[in-house]
């Protein structure tokens, strides 16, 4: 299976989720771009495993929540390869406790990693993918975003947020040929996840299990599809990524479902 466009930038890649949908996309035969904001030696690892599978990436640090950082970031990507054809939005953090303990720093804090950084990725990459009327771009929402969860109103209100962004990106990009969805991973075991406290974890099972699954898709999913006016649709930015169960699997069982969005 061949992508049509050839390379792609993942948010976020060098461990959990992001690190995994790097690799599976190399794997499909796509350069893939690295970012990450702290963790070098991690993303280096990523970039040398994908190359030991006969893949193509590369490293490009950047934080997300700098406007400027990822203007020249993606800048940089364009003078390299001439194109940018896909990007994941991917990068975000959490910092959960209850709304009457949240400060306004608390919340603004989750807001700017997690949506903004995601608005300046997606108006970035439209005004880019325009120029060939080609491109895709997905971001990587959550469960919480549609069902909300105890402990985590900066964080639901974040994806919440990414979620209804995503609609109108995708009818902005439709006259451009260009393809906007948003995937909503229920509860996953990675580095981000890990130490949230087990009354969390609880509540995020609980909230998987009443989510309502409009469709049952992965990020290769949306990034393949070239039937642009139909994919366009905003409703199709609810379609849920994880294959069969929200419930609590491995980032790397998620990554195996990532073959299909972007071709």
């Amino acid at each position: 299976m061949k992508f049509s466009g050839n390379n792609v930038l993942v948010t976020g890649a060098s461990r959990g989720i992001g690190s995994q949908i790097a690799k599976v996309l190399a794997g499909f035969g796509l350069k893939v771009w690295i970012n990450y904001r702290s963790s070098a030696s991690e993303a280096d690892k990523v970039k040398e495993e994908i190359q030991k599978e006969g893949g193509v990436a590369s490293v490009i640090g950047f934080d997300v929540t700098d406007e400027s950082a990822f203007v020249d970031a993606i800048k940089t990507i364009i003078d390299s390869d001439g194109e940018l054809s896909y990007l994941v939005n991917n990068a975000g953090i959490t910092n959960d406790k209850l709304a009457m303990r949240m400060s306004v720093d608390d919340f603004r804090g989750v807001i700017d990693a997690n949506l903004t950084s995601t608005f300046i990725g997606c108006r970035e990459a439209i005004k880019v993918m325009s120029k060939k009327r080609f491109g895709s771009v997905v971001n990587v929402a959550s469960v919480v975003g549609e069902a909300g969860n105890i402990g985590q109103a900066n964080y639901v209100a974040s994806k919440g947020g990414v979620i209804a962004m995503t609609k109108t990106f995708a009818l902005e990009g439709a006259a451009r040929n260009i393809r906007f969805n948003s995937v909503t991973p229920g509860f996953i075991d990675t580095d981000m996840t890990k130490d949230l406290p087990e009354r969390v974890k609880e509540e995020l099972l609980k909230s998987a299990k009443k989510a309502y699954l409009l469709g049952v898709m992965s990020v290769d999913d949306y990034l393949k599809y070239e039937d642009d006016l139909y994919m366009q649709k905003a409703k199709l930015a609810n379609l849920i990524a994880v294959k069969n169960s929200l419930l609590a699997q491995k980032a790397v069982i998620y990554g195996k479902n990532l073959k299909k969005v972007f071709k």
